[in-house]
């Protein structure tokens, strides 16, 4: 199983998303991230949905199929796991999402704490100033440097 960490960024000075996507393999290793700039968001719930659908389409697109998947947004995990229809007016992205999982072999969703997820934040906050999408396979990007060097110090105690 390899772990997907996703975030979101709202940048409300430009009206644009930022997201931020890592997976990792059992030893933490970067496998593969991504740095993404889209468009305006209504709130805070709308940037999280978009993420992690963003997320799944860059896993599906690099090739992995067994995945847990981490965001900070609990509101958003929690309706991704739900089960009841959600007529809300992000209910088609939440299905949008189900159908995406449904192509993976394997797929947990799991809402973290904020503090376990600042190495996506630093990603999606990077695409702030980018033109394009940025996707670094098997190397370590240079925005999140400093977030996976204290989440390897938070490993290790």
């Amino acid at each position: 199983m390899y772990k997907l960490n996703f975030d979101a960024a709202v940048f409300t000075d430009s009206s644009t998303l930022g997201v931020g996507v890592m997976i990792r393999n059992a030893g933490s290793q970067v496998m593969a991230a991504l740095s993404s700039k889209g468009n305006a968001v209504m709130d805070s719930e709308e940037a999280g949905v978009l993420a992690c659908r963003r997320a799944l389409e860059f896993a599906i697109e690099v090739g992995f199929s067994d995945l847990i998947v981490e965001g900070d947004n609990s509101n958003v995990i929690r309706s991704i796991v739900s089960t009841q229809a959600d007529w809300s007016r992000l209910g088609n992205l939440y299905e949008d999402i189900r159908c995406l999982a449904g192509r993976l072999r394997l797929v947990e969703f799991r809402a973290i704490r904020r503090a376990a997820n600042r190495v996506a934040h630093s990603l999606a906050r990077f695409a702030r100033n980018l033109r394009e999408e940025v996707v670094w396979l098997e190397e370590d990007p240079p925005p999140m440097l400093e977030a996976l060097y204290v989440d390897s110090c938070s490993l290790s105690i």
